[in-house]
Formats: structure tokens, C-alpha cells, sequence
């Protein structure tokens, strides 16, 4: 708080009117005083830690090591690859939504899902399961798919190790709610008192009535099933709001079966022609065996890779070797 202070010199006399004048000013600005330490105290109150959830937001394209990335809403989002961790060096930092990162709750960076989004992170080399809200913006090493805090990377049980085979799939049901709760604005925590809700408009009865047609004129007629038009609604969001789904991220943790010895690949492209799977292989014909494989789904699509590997470090110099050779959205993926 500013502090203002007068000095009446000796001999100076003010009249009554000059001397409302300055005891109005003094009190507004008090007043002013008051009431900006006052919003100050509310605006931190509000951005606290404790209810902080950032805002929504999915974001521009941007790059990482010359490779482009565009963020969007993707509801069928299923990935395989290679997880790490983050924690320490970024604690207290804002995310990329603008929550502050605790390395000690279960959160994740991925680089193009909207934040935040709910996603099920499955170790493939364990089995482990777990729940985990995205709000940050990341991994930054090419063959990483996504980047865990610390505490989701102990309760995934690959900590110590650093890495983990893993797959990733969004749960889009609480995406939508997370999505529909935020819309673009921050949520508070859930023990905050809601804002009273404003008086409706006043209403009053209306009586209406069919009139027939002016003199000298006929009524159209009614709009035959054929030209109906069927108005377009927002897609109500699933119940539950988003504080409720962020209850999900409790960090249980469930037991999966999965394969033994999980295999490591580097696939360099997946098309829709032959003839462009054909032309990577060739380009990669230094670098070691490639295999096309046919996959039918959908579509049909060829897949290049090279591999398997059993090691992620084996499987990063795979990598790099393929983006040398001209390969720079080529990707480390798990079977």
C-alpha cells in the first residue's frame, strides 16, 4: 500500500473548503488502497497451488528439431513407444496450460493432445496401469513418446530405470468432460463456494393464437419430411464434472498381462501405396535389413520398419541413424 503524506508549512492556513478538498482526496486514496489489496489477495487466492488447474487450451503448430507437430483433439488416440520422466529440474515451473508441475502428483507432457486430456498409460514391461491427466507440452527427445513426473513414473515402476516400453491411450469420455468443464477457463479447487447464481428474467404469461390468412391471400403450405431440417445441437457432455474427473487420477494402479519381451521397432513410414514403402526402403538399405508389412484394417497400409531391438539405447541409435538418412518423422514403436 502507497502511503501519502502532507506537510502544512508554518503560516499557511487553508480555507474550509481547501481543507474538504484534501481530506476527500486523502480518503479515496485509501480507499483505492483498500480495495487493490484487496483484489490482489482474491487474484492469489485464486492462482494458490492448492486450485490452480490452468486453462484449456489444444495450441499452434510448432517444432521439434525440425519435425512439425499440431496439436488437436484426437478421441481415438491409441500410441505405442517409449515413456521417461521428468521431475526436479521443472518442479514449480508452469506447464504449458499454465498449472504449476508437481513433480510428486501424476501428470504427463505429450506433444500433441489438448490439455489437459485423460490418458491410460499401460508398462508394457510390467503390466502396470495407470491413470494420467496431460497438461504439459513434451517430451523434447525424438524417440519418446511421452513424459511422466516422477511420481507417475514410480507408480508405473520404472523410476530407477528411466525408460519404460509403454502404451498409451486417451480415455476420451473423461477428456470431454475435462474439456467441457474448463472450456477455456480456469477451474477452482472443488472446496471453492460457487458464485450466487444471478436473478432470472422476469416472465410473464403469453397467449398466442393461429390468425387466418389476410384478405387475398393464401397460407403456404406445410414443409413435407422432405425438406425438414434437423437443427444441429452441442453434443451434451457425459455427467460429472470436471473436478469429479480429476478424482480418477488417484493413482491406483491395476495389473495387466502383458507379452513377455516386448519388442522395440524403428518404423520409418506407414502408406497407403506400395510403391512409396518401396522407395523409404531403398533409402534405407545402408542403414540394415527393412521390412515392409502389410496391414489390413480400415485401409490397407504398409508399414517400413527396421528392428526388432531389445534395448531402448539400441533402439535410439536405430533412430537416429534412420533420421540421418532423411527419415526425420521416423519413430520408435513397441509389438
Amino acid at each position: 500500500m502507497a502511503f501519502v503524506s502532507y506537510k502544512i508549512m508554518s503560516g499557511m492556513r487553508l480555507s474550509r473548503s481547501s481543507a474538504i478538498l484534501v481530506c476527500s482526496l486523502l480518503a479515496l486514496i485509501l480507499t483505492g488502497c483498500a480495495e487493490s489489496e484487496f483484489l490482489a489477495s482474491s487474484v492469489k487466492k485464486f492462482h494458490s497451488p492448492s486450485g490452480d488447474y490452468g486453462t484449456y487450451k489444444v495450441g499452434n503448430p510448432y517444432q521439434i528439431e525440425g519435425v512439425t507437430y499440431v496439436p488437436r483433439v484426437d478421441y481415438e488416440y491409441v500410441e505405442t513407444g517409449v515413456a521417461s520422466w521428468y521431475g526436479p529440474k521443472f518442479h514449480g515451473n508452469r506447464t504449458a496450460n499454465g498449472e504449476p508441475f508437481d513433480m510428486n502428483s501424476i501428470s504427463a507432457a505429450h506433444r500433441t493432445l489438448p490439455l489437459p486430456s485423460m490418458v491410460q498409460v499401460t508398462n508394457l514391461e510390467n503390466g502396470r496401469v495407470l491413470n494420467v491427466r496431460v497438461n504439459d507440452r513434451g517430451p523434447f527427445s525424438r524417440g519418446r513418446i511421452i513424459d511422466l513426473s516422477r511420481r507417475a513414473a514410480q507408480l508405473l515402476g520404472f523410476q530407477d530405470k528411466g525408460t519404460a516400453m509403454v502404451r498409451v491411450e486417451i480415455l476420451a469420455r473423461e477428456s470431454i468432460a475435462l474439456a467441457h468443464g474448463m472450456d477455456g477457463v480456469q477451474v477452482a479447487s472443488a472446496d471453492r463456494s460457487d458464485p450466487p447464481v444471478p436473478a432470472a428474467a422476469p416472465r410473464m404469461a403469453v397467449a398466442s393464437a393461429e390468425l387466418a390468412p389476410p384478405p387475398g391471400t393464401r397460407a403456404a403450405p406445410a414443409p413435407t419430411p422432405d425438406y425438414r431440417v434437423t437443427p444441429v445441437t452441442r453434443p451434451a457432455p457425459p455427467t460429472g464434472s470436471a473436478l469429479g474427473t480429476l478424482e480418477q487420477v488417484d493413482g491406483s494402479v491395476k495389473q495387466v498381462p502383458v507379452a513377455p519381451n516386448p519388442n522395440m521397432f524403428v518404423q520409418a513410414g506407414a502408406f497407403s501405396q506400395y510403391v512409396n514403402a518401396h522407395r523409404v526402403q531403398a533409402m534405407l538399405q545402408g542403414v540394415g535389413p527393412v521390412q515392409i508389412s502389410q496391414v489390413d484394417g480400415a485401409m490397407r497400409v504398409f508399414r517400413v520398419r527396421l528392428g526388432p531391438v531389445r534395448s531402448v539405447s539400441e533402439a535410439d541409435a536405430l533412430l537416429a541413424r534412420v533420421v540421418a538418412s532423411g527419415i526425420s518423422e521416423a519413430r520408435i514403436v513397441v509389438d
